[in-house]
Parts: structure tokens; C-alpha cells; sequence
């Protein structure tokens, strides 16, 4: 979704956040873990097409597209994520610890009222110990999966180039298609410059549209869901310096039991709705920064 604003960090990256259990379901708060600096690096950066991609950089390769990405999180700028499936992992130089019940970390994203790009955040233990995040990715369950059932899991997309440059086609596997457009404000290729081949395809939790036109406003609003999501303007985990709070014990298995993960040492967020309209484009999760409530001494 197009921003005119640029989202400024906190310096120390710090907050303080509340807790609950897995079975609260509400994400609600008791006592507050002591904040801690969280030291990261971006590891693999692959958005869906979107209007902020290749917009100001020229990346060609993955390795260029993290230092990229990278770079724009430590200065405290939003790095977009695109349409859905796009997604960003980091690496933390020092565990984060499975408080069991407090809040672990936090996201940073730019979503205010009536303005909410959730995504997904998934979590990694590394526990083959090589330093890849090549070990199995767990869901965070959120407000969605967790109380309403309402995720689809296994969704993917696949996005083609056209002949037409200006637009990009879709397809899912459920048998819908369609394009992304490029708007007026952003004239570049909308389909990442690293990726050579001519199609893509991602795959995920698909969250629900959130997103309902106002006819009193004329605008599009973008709704928060509850909490469990990274730049979702949520009335419950959002901390007052904007950061979405998580739990490692909310990290699930396909069954939908607790996965039980005593540390992460990786963190892949992604954008998890498929909504575009045009006057604001595809609804991207964006992502400003990582933060550590409880990380490994």
C-alpha cells in the first residue's frame, strides 16, 4: 500500500511488553520482561511484485537484495514486503529465549488506524547448528488461526511476467487469477530485479481481505485483526512505540499443537493477504525493524 511517510525506528530499538499464554487466545498482559538490544541480519529478502519494489535501489542478485533490505532496517526505514507470500528472514546473532508465556520479540511496522497490512511471522530454531535457516519453520498462530479458523494454509501464487510492462499476471492454486498493475506514482518494474526466471511462486497462510471501501470516505479501509500479526494496528500487542509484540510459545505445528520451542535464532515475516485495488495498490505487509524482549545472554 502506498505511504507518503517514512516510519523513524527508536534508536535503542527497546520496548517493554506484556504476556499471556497460548490458551488466553487474546494476547493480553501481565508482568513485563526486561528489554534488551537485538543485534540481526538479513538473510533472505524475496518480496511478491509490488510498487515499492526496485523503487530507489538496484539489486540483482539475493545477496544484494538482503544487503539492501538490510540496510533500510537499521536506518529505520520500511522495507515492503509486496503483495502476498513476500517475505523477509533474519538471523539473530544471539538466541531469543521461549519465555513461556511473556512476550519474546517485537516487530516494527507502519500501520495506524485504518491501515493494517498484517503478516504472517514464523519462527526457527537452529537446531542442525550450521548457521542456515535450513530447519523447520514453525507459525506463530494469531487472532485468525488460533480463535476463528479463518487462515488457509498451503496457499501459494505464482507471478509471471507479461508481454504487457505494465502489469504483472497471478494465478493461485485455487483457481483465481489476476494482474498487479503499476500506478501512476511508481513507474518501475514491479517484479524483483533478482529473480531471472520469468515466473515465481510463493507459498503460505493466507489471512482473510481486510480491507472494506468507505463510502462515507471514499477510501479504502484496511482493518486490524486482533493481534498475532506483524504491521497490524492491533489494540492489544501493538506497544506504543509501534512495534507488534510475539510470543515464541504461540510457534504451532500443522496440527495446530504447540511446537514447544525452547529458543529461535531465525524470524521470517510475510505478507499474508491477497487484496489489491487501485487507488492504493496491493495490500504489502511492510517491516521496519526486529527487537529481542528476551534474548540469550
Amino acid at each position: 500500500m502506498s505511504k507518503i511517510f517514512k516510519f523513524a525506528l527508536v534508536a535503542t530499538l527497546l520496548v517493554v511488553g506484556g504476556c499471556a499464554s497460548l490458551e488466553d487466545g487474546d494476547g493480553g498482559g501481565g508482568k513485563e520482561p526486561a528489554p534488551k538490544e537485538l543485534e540481526y541480519e538479513v538473510v533472505e529478502f524475496l518480496p511478491a511484485p509490488g510498487q515499492f519494489v526496485n523503487e530507489g535501489y538496484a539489486a540483482t542478485t539475493m545477496e544484494e537484495a538482503c544487503a539492501y533490505a538490510e540496510e533500510r532496517l537499521k536506518n529505520g526505514y520500511f522495507v515492503s514486503l509486496g503483495g502476498f507470500g513476500g517475505y523477509i528472514i533474519v538471523k539473530f546473532k544471539t538466541p531469543i529465549i521461549n519465555s513461556e508465556g511473556g512476550y519474546d520479540f517485537g516487530i516494527y511496522g507502519n500501520s495506524f488506524s485504518g491501515s493494517s497490512e498484517p503478516g504472517i511471522v514464523w519462527v526457527s530454531q537452529d537446531a542442525n547448528k550450521n548457521g542456515v535457516a535450513d530447519d523447520e519453520w514453525q507459525e506463530l498462530y494469531g487472532s485468525e488461526s488460533l480463535l476463528k479458523s479463518n487462515a488457509l494454509r498451503n496457499y501459494s501464487i505464482t507471478y509471471s511476467r507479461t508481454d504487457n510492462e505494465t502489469e504483472i499476471a497471478w494465478c493461485d492454486n485455487k483457481g483465481e487469477s489476476g494482474t498487479i498493475k503499476r500506478n501512476s506514482a511508481h513507474r518501475q518494474d514491479y517484479f524483483p530485479a533478482w529473480v531471472t526466471e520469468k515466473e515465481y511462486t510463493l507459498s503460505g497462510t493466507l489471512l482473510p481481505d481486510n480491507s472494506e471501501w468507505s463510502e462515507k470516505n471514499q477510501e479504502w479501509v484496511l482493518h486490524a485483526f486482533e493481534w498475532g500479526y506483524a504491521d497490524n494496528f492491533s489494540a492489544i500487542d501493538l506497544a506504543e512505540d509501534r512495534a507488534n509484540r510475539f510470543r515464541i510459545s504461540d510457534a504451532c505445528l500443522t496440527s495446530g499443537e504447540r511446537a514447544n520451542l525452547p529458543q529461535i535464532d531465525f524470524v521470517k515475516v510475510q505478507s499474508a493477504t491477497n487484496a489489491i485495488h487501485s487507488a492504493i495498490g496491493e495490500v504489502s505487509t511492510e517491516v521496519c525493524g526486529f527487537l529481542s524482549y528476551n534474548s540469550a545472554k
